[in-house]
């Protein structure tokens, strides 16, 4: 009897990955437990295990290949497999074994009765899958005729068949429905030119991280009115103090950068201003404030941008949170984030100044309403006034940028919390005393 694999649930917010390696071939023979797929969702690479025994008959997907939750990816044969439990899910648990199909509908490309719609995934193939979106046909109004209920390509033209010499339906009152208006106005893109024609072009495919990241920032900037303040701090005391104490932090496993210093400043001034510890709700007209902070430190590695977060900042020492800052570095560049890691960010921090930048304008990680960017921080000549005297010193300075949602802060409010920053790095003694 032959089971169907599908792509279990990995996690809250992963709904597709990257097939990275397929580790079985058509008749191997595997056990419940053996490693047969890696797949990469948006941050981690996750090993799947097989939920079944037996023999593997096909193989449906390839690396490369884009696959959703509860996309069907190996079928298995053999007795065991039909006795076998659907292994747990990396961090969560997933019913595998598919349904079988309707016996009373069983010709390919026939629609389903409404009543007869399926909750849940539609077992099919990635490619099957991808050719309904071309043909904008909804999955669960294709009667199936593969094997355990998978709805195949075949179906999918059967229908679109269908569909296209169907009459219009009619209502209730025998009366034919209108046509559907058409879409909303948008800007349609045009397509992109043949660039091949100027000369030669390598293509590779968007990769999961990188993927991701263009999705968030697309909503981002879609959603969210950005405004930017910037300022330029002096932080040459915060130095000195980083300088006497960095050994002892390195001692402990941590590494005492100004990014730590940032991100506890940056806790208590969410405190001082609670306005952008919230999200905006506007389906419900609500402002959502968070009695809790938890700050996202955006980390580059070689496979893209990625955001964990740090929880209880306001309730760590300095020591505490430089050493968990360098273990989550370590683990997002190693590919080891957890998928709960990168949820629950009340604000985040990118330093562009790790990597040599200066001034510049990050955006706003939604659903949050503020991100902090920081700059390298340089020897600069600055005028300073002593004894009464102008006189030019060299200052260690630093250039911040706070980026806030319009909808809801003003720009009051940004130039409050940057100065708030600033107050707080410059006199790093009078922000440790204020602690105690």
């Amino acid at each position: 009897m032959a089971s169907v694999f599908k792509l279990p649930d990995l996690g809250e917010g992963i709904h597709e990955g990257e097939i990275i390696a397929v580790l079985v071939k058509p008749g191997d023979a595997v056990t419940e437990g053996d490693t047969i797929l890696e797949v990469e969702t948006d941050k981690a690479t996750v090993e799947i295990p097989s939920p079944f025994t037996g023999k593997v008959t096909t193989v449906m997907v390839k690396p490369g290949d884009i696959v959703n939750v509860g996309d069907v990816m190996i079928e298995v044969d053999g007795e065991e497999a039909a006795k076998s439990t659907p292994a747990a899910a990396p961090q969560a648990k997933t019913e595998e074994m598919a349904s079988p199909a309707p016996a009373t509908e069983n010709r390919p490309g026939v629609p389903t009765a409404p009543g007869q719609k399926n909750n849940g995934p539609v077992p099919a193939s990635p490619a099957t899958r991808r050719l309904a979106r071309e043909l904008e046909i909804d999955l669960s109004r294709v009667s199936p005729t593969g094997p355990a209920g998978l709805v195949t390509a075949a179906d999918v033209r059967a229908f679109s068949d269908n569909k296209t010499t169907a009459p219009p339906a009619e209502s209730p009152t025998g009366v034919a429905e209108p046509t559907a208006p058409g879409r909303p106005l948008v800007i349609d893109v045009p397509p992109l030119p043949d660039f091949s024609k100027w000369g030669q072009v390598t293509r590779q495919p968007l990769r999961s991280i990188r993927r991701a990241t263009a999705k968030q920032m697309a909503v981002s900037w879609a959603q969210i009115p950005h405004v930017n303040s910037q300022d330029t701090m002096d932080v040459t005391r915060l130095e000195e103090l980083r300088q006497r104490h960095k050994v002892g932090i390195e001692a402990m496993g941590g590494k005492l950068s100004l990014t730590v210093f940032a991100i506890k400043a940056a806790a208590t001034a969410l405190s001082t201003y609670p306005n952008f510890n919230t999200t905006l709700d506007i389906d419900a007209g609500e402002i959502i404030y968070k009695d809790y902070c938890h700050i996202g430190v955006a980390v580059n590695t070689p496979h893209g941008l990625v955001v964990p977060v740090i929880r209880d900042v306001d309730k760590k020492s300095i020591g505490a949170l430089a050493v968990e800052l360098s273990e989550m570095v370590d683990r997002a560049r190693d590919k080891k984030t957890g998928v709960d890691e990168l949820k629950g960010g009340c604000f985040t921090i990118t330093n562009a100044g790790a990597v040599g930048g200066g001034l510049f304008s990050p955006i706003i990680n939604y659903p949050e309403v503020a991100i902090l960017g920081m700059g390298q921080a340089r020897w600069q000549p600055v005028v300073k006034s002593v004894d009464g005297k102008h006189e030019i010193v060299p200052r260690f300075m630093m250039p911040l940028v706070l980026t806030i949602d319009h909808r809801m802060l003003d720009g009051a409010d940004a130039i409050g919390f940057l100065n708030f920053m600033g107050r707080t790095l410059s006199d790093p003694e009078a922000f440790l005393l204020s602690m105690v």
